[in-house]
């Protein structure tokens, strides 16, 4: 879930540039945290405003490469850490203003095409699907979980409909060998008999893994936690989201910041703590037709908003319990 999407000439388009830059306002300065800096996009454009700084996080090392060109640009006001956002609390930011936290949960074209990182079905060779700072890869997953395992998998993080099928005939072909891209590939489509010409068949079992090795719904839950922490008042969260399980987090993540009826429920009620972030529009922003137009990638972008009102000591983290079936199965990994 990490960097911005770009398009099919590899010109990096960051999505939703304008509104991001609306919503943040970095013409009155301040510093900015881009919790997936991928190639740049949003930290440049906010860079090119006076009295602005930027801290950039990505866990793809390969953004290195992009970052060392912004820091020779602006030494004083750019810094990078090849760093997961979920550890965004690991930052020293105590005399930092911090006026915004911007999170874009797409991958990139140059992510997707990097054979080596082996994240689309198009790939060849060993299932990897790393983004980076892993623990276990893709062929991991589909080589050693068990059959129930992959299932909840492919069924929760991918909303796979024929997801016991597929991980039924993944057991069955690798007591004969590994499974790598291509077969994998081969079984979904030998499964899902009914062809999509609009979605190819493996999309959501690859989505599924993606999600499952990054463990990106705890890195999101937590990255939003942390980035609620840090902001200072009238700060800005803002979240790009791309599928239905990230929106669902935000989303819900969002509400239960923006009412004063937040409390932890296990604080003495004397010592209760309220916090209130207000959300502008329940709505999302959508990309222009002009922008789905020129960027076809862009078209299932929603970017969310809020703004911090009071300040945080303690908050409620009721979203773990709200995504603990999801968060259960991010622990299967403990059996690889």
């Amino acid at each position: 879930m990490e960097a911005t999407i770009v398009s099919d000439n590899v010109k990096h388009c960051p999505v939703l540039l304008n509104e991001i830059i609306s919503v943040i306002s970095p013409q009155h300065g301040g510093t900015f945290i881009d919790c997936t800096f991928g190639q740049g996009g949003y930290t440049k454009k906010i860079l090119n405003f006076k009295n602005t700084k930027v801290i950039a996080l990505d866990r793809d090392k390969d953004s290195q490469k992009v970052a060392d060109v912004i820091s020779k640009k602006f030494p004083d006001r750019f810094l990078f850490k090849n760093l997961k956002f979920g550890k965004l609390n690991n930052l020293k930011l105590k005399n930092e203003n911090i006026k915004g936290v911007l999170f874009d949960l797409g991958y990139s074209l140059t992510q997707m095409k990097d054979v080596n990182k082996g994240l689309s079905f198009n790939s060849t060779g060993k299932l990897n699907m790393q983004l980076g700072l892993n623990d276990f890869t893709a062929s991991d997953v589909v080589n050693i979980l068990e059959e129930k395992d992959l299932f909840k998998i492919f069924k929760f993080f991918g909303d796979e409909k024929e997801a016991k099928l597929i991980s039924k005939n993944i057991i069955k072909e690798r007591k004969f060998q590994e499974i790598n891209t291509e077969l994998l590939v081969k079984i979904i489509e030998k499964t899902k008999r009914r062809k999509n010409f609009k979605v190819h068949q493996a999309t959501k079992v690859f989505q599924a893994l993606r999600i499952f090795v990054n463990k990106e719904v705890s890195e999101l839950i937590y990255g939003l936690i942390n980035s609620a922490k840090i902001l200072k008042k009238g700060g800005i969260l803002a979240v790009v989201s791309f599928h239905s399980l990230e929106d669902k987090i935000v989303k819900s993540f969002f509400k239960s910041l923006s009412t004063n009826k937040s409390f932890s429920r296990y604080e003495p009620l004397i010592e209760k703590k309220k916090f209130v972030f207000e959300m502008p529009r329940k709505k999302p922003i959508l990309p222009t037709e002009k922008e789905m137009k020129e960027n076809f990638h862009s078209r299932s972008a929603k970017l969310r908003y809020l703004i911090k009102k009071e300040e945080i000591y303690e908050i409620e983290t009721d979203i773990l319990e709200k995504f603990n079936e999801y968060l259960e199965i991010e622990n299967l990994s403990n059996k690889l």
